[in-house]
């Protein structure tokens, strides 16, 4: 048996291998992008089959496509929805623009199935890929439509995994809040804070991208179905975009909406950049908390060392004993791609011209790369980071009874000027800003700022004897 097939396109014959499901267009499209070997993400084939599984079904209902063939393609579309045939999407994500090769691929597929179901052979095209399972669509409307459904595909997955970790930090607020630690701002000594609060400062940062997100999917929840070549609907039914919303609401359990300008719809992708740039904005919050962690983990004998990260593989090949923050480092890793996948949707988006956007196909990898690699690494941070995380408390203490920035608690009662004259002795004597205060209050040379009398020792206390009241706000005394 010949291992390849002959099919013919409007170019002329090709040679297909002669198990593929795809055809002629889709073995033109390996043979013109052998890029970056990659492919499409399973968003994109779902959302792809979804709609042409919902246009066989109406076409048929609207008496343009016959049942038999109608029911074919909906059997065919509905196994590659279920992943039956995720291996026959073979085009690289870097194609022709707009988008045509992976929608034709998809046409191909769901033909050459259907034509099977059929009691064909593979590309006799009992069932045709452009004038049955394409009917009323164009690679124009069809790929926007697709974006906007595989986004909203995950987007229950993506928030959930949000969520966990936004809980997951909220724990640990409440259980490192008995933590009082040395603030810091511009990575130098400032006023205390607990560790709890600067935790609860985290969760409530991803809370707040979580309704970001949330927000900015609102908008992929237009469709533009219908449209066809330019957005004027030509060779669709009148009845065609309105039928197809609702059958697509009804196929993925999806809140849809109509579009109330198909031709919008086409030529921009506007709601895509704003949920890419939802997605960074958490990507740039969650790289600040990694950060945060390594520092706050450093050491553990020459750094910080009021965080303990969960130990969860040997740090080094070299170094015996050594360990390092390998989950927050991932994290990084992982949204500098985001980061950067964020970038190439934001100049796709723009290069649009007149009717069409003939970027989205790249556009489209990457809003799905970016859900996949979010989903992943913030599932696996939080699950294997921030669950085990654990509190230093006795080195926080240790900083913070070293920090000579608690001064600032005596500001109402000695003023700036006598407060900046102790930070300078401390730390020019290596010892604690309470010594070298107590040390004047008994000699009576601390002023009170009312300027009239020397502060007392009661004062002192009642301003620096309670470290965590310093972190409740209020002036102290």
């Amino acid at each position: 048996m010949s291992n390849v097939r002959a099919e013919r396109d409007s170019m002329g014959e090709v040679k297909v291998p002669s198990d593929a499901l795809y055809g002629a267009q889709t073995v033109r499209a390996v043979e013109n992008f052998p890029i970056s070997g990659l492919r499409p993400w399973r968003a994109f084939i779902w959302s792809m089959a979804t709609i042409k599984r919902a246009a066989a079904e109406v076409n048929a209902d609207l008496g343009l496509l016959d049942q038999d063939l109608a029911d074919s393609i909906a059997t065919a579309a509905q196994e590659v929805i279920e992943g039956d045939w995720d291996d026959q999407f073979v085009v690289d994500p870097f194609q022709a623009g707009a988008g045509t090769s992976h929608n034709m691929n998809t046409n191909e597929v769901i033909a050459n199935r259907a034509t099977v179901i059929l009691g064909g052979e593979l590309g006799e095209y009992r069932v045709h890929p452009n004038d049955h399972v394409n009917m009323a669509q164009s690679t124009n409307d069809t790929i926007p439509t697709a974006i906007r459904l595989g986004c909203l595909w995950r987007l229950d997955e993506l928030l959930e995994v949000v969520n966990e970790l936004g809980e997951a930090l909220e724990e640990k607020a409440r259980e490192f809040d008995d933590v009082v630690k040395s603030g810091r701002t511009h990575l130098q000594d400032a006023v205390p804070i607990r560790l709890g609060q600067e935790f609860g400062g985290y969760a409530t940062a991803v809370a707040r991208d979580r309704e970001r997100i949330e927000r900015a999917a609102e908008g992929l929840r237009r469709m533009g179905i219908g449209g066809t070549a330019t957005g004027t609907g030509l060779n669709a039914h009148p009845e065609y975009h309105r039928r197809m919303v609702a059958r697509l609401q009804e196929l993925s359990g999806l809140k849809l909406e109509s579009s109330d300008n198909l031709f919008e719809s086409m030529q921009s992708m506007a709601d895509m950049v704003d949920f890419s740039a939802a997605m960074r904005t958490l990507a740039l919050t969650l790289t600040r908390i990694a950060n945060d962690f390594r520092l706050l983990s450093s050491g553990p004998a020459t750094g910080l060392d009021e965080l303990r990260l969960p130990a969860v593989q040997p740090g080094s090949s070299i170094m015996p004993g050594k360990v390092n923050p390998v989950m927050a480092e991932m994290l990084n890793m992982a949204m500098y791609h985001v980061v950067g996948c964020d970038t190439t949707v934001s100049l796709a988006a723009q290069g649009g011209q007149l009717e069409l956007n003939v970027m989205m196909p790249i556009l489209a990898h990457n809003l799905f790369e970016m859900m996949q690699v979010t989903i992943g690494a913030v599932r696996a941070f939080t699950q294997r980071c921030v669950m085990g995380l654990s509190a230093n408390a006795d080195k926080a203490s240790g900083w913070l009874e070293k920090n000579a920035i608690v001064v600032t608690a005596l500001n109402p009662l000695i003023g700036y000027d006598q407060g900046a004259e102790l930070v300078k002795e401390a730390l020019k004597r290596n010892t604690t800003i309470r010594v070298v205060a107590t040390e004047k209050v008994q000699s009576q040379s601390l002023i009170h700022l009312s300027g009239d009398r020397p502060l007392t020792e009661e004062e002192l206390e009642a301003a620096l004897g309670d470290m965590r009241s310093l972190t409740e706000g209020g002036i102290q005394g």
